[in-house]
């Protein structure tokens, strides 16, 4: 006679205990925002504003929190040279911060209607001990990207580090309502404002240099309301794989961040209602500060970090299961 318990035994007994433990000590549930990083951040629901676009980071009721005063830098970007488009503001602002903390020269590109935002990425740069310049420009417009990158090019020798990272999002509420002039803009700013940037920077780069492009939740999962710059940024993600390949035997690496949502001038300059409960839905029940993005790209940018990396996409979204 088999004593072995058969497989209906098992699984009733599996049952049975994790009945007695359930009962006993119920699972654990969220109830605030989850707080995991050195300093406490701000969750849902946020003060209600409306800001026109393109949305200025001075103007936010509620200040993004760029300068990530606990992090201590080593090194791992000096001497080099970067670039980053959309550098006046939100994730653009804080990888400046950090990449000059480590060590590098940074080089911002900005809207003409940016510059008070600029200013304070500029003086932000300054204060940790190394250049900076700002250039107000266009990342649609081919003629002024190569300007911008020439520019840079010439005053410091060279490009190291390009930060692809200025876009345009904005809601539509049916995607019939969703205009070719809307849907014009969003491609040209995310990924022709790519093209250009890219193709304008690798003249000025030599092997060890490299790319971060910035991607988005939205191009791995989708999002309903922002149909054209989902669709945008799943082609960042596709662009950073496909040019990985063709960089690499030039010794250029090519990756890109995919954020979760972050808290911006982009948020209450798109959808005020929507931006009061930003991120709320998130595992951890809050959106990103920028300064908790910012290190991703010092991770990627970095050869003593991240040599053998090319190629990859780096969700920083905050969680995925409960």
């Amino acid at each position: 006679m088999n004593d072995t318990p058969d497989a209906v035994s098992l699984q009733q007994d599996a049952q049975d205990n994790v009945r007695r433990v359930d009962e006993a000590r119920p699972r654990e549930r969220m109830r605030s925002a989850m707080q995991a990083g050195a300093r406490e951040y701000p969750a849902p629901p946020f003060p209600r504003q409306e800001l026109d676009k393109p949305g200025l980071e001075g103007e936010q009721l509620l200040a993004p929190m760029y300068d990530a005063p606990y992090y201590k830098g080593s090194g791992k970007l000096a001497g080099k040279r970067a670039i980053i488009t959309g550098g006046d503001s939100g994730i653009g602002r804080a990888v400046a911060v950090l990449f000059a903390r480590e060590g590098a020269d940074v080089a911002i590109l900005h809207l003409e209607a940016e510059h008070p935002d600029a200013d304070v990425t500029r003086a932000a740069v300054l204060d940790e001990g190394q250049r900076c310049i700002a250039i107000a420009g266009d990342v649609t417009d081919r003629r002024s990207c190569f300007d911008a990158a020439d520019r840079v090019a010439e005053e410091w020798g060279g490009i190291d580090i390009l930060v692809n990272n200025a876009a345009f999002q904005l809601h539509a509420s049916r995607f019939e309502d969703l205009t070719e002039e809307h849907f014009d803009l969003t491609v040209r700013t995310n990924l022709y404002g790519y093209f250009h940037m890219t193709q304008a920077c690798l003249r000025h780069m030599r092997p060890g240099a490299t790319i971060v492009n910035t991607g988005s939740v939205t191009g791995i999962d989708g999002s309903a309301a922002i149909i054209d710059y989902s669709m945008t940024k799943g082609g960042i993600h596709a662009f950073t794989r496909a040019l990985s390949g063709d960089l690499l035997v030039r010794g250029i690496r090519v990756n890109a961040v995919a954020p979760g949502p972050v808290w911006t001038p982009l948020n209450p300059s798109d959808d005020a209602d929507k931006a009061r409960h930003f991120g709320a839905k998130t595992p951890m029940r809050r959106p990103a500060q920028p300064e908790e993005l910012a290190p991703a790209y010092v991770f990627l940018a970095s050869a003593q970090m991240s040599s053998y990396i090319t190629g990859e996409i780096l969700p920083v979204v905050g969680g995925y299961a409960e």
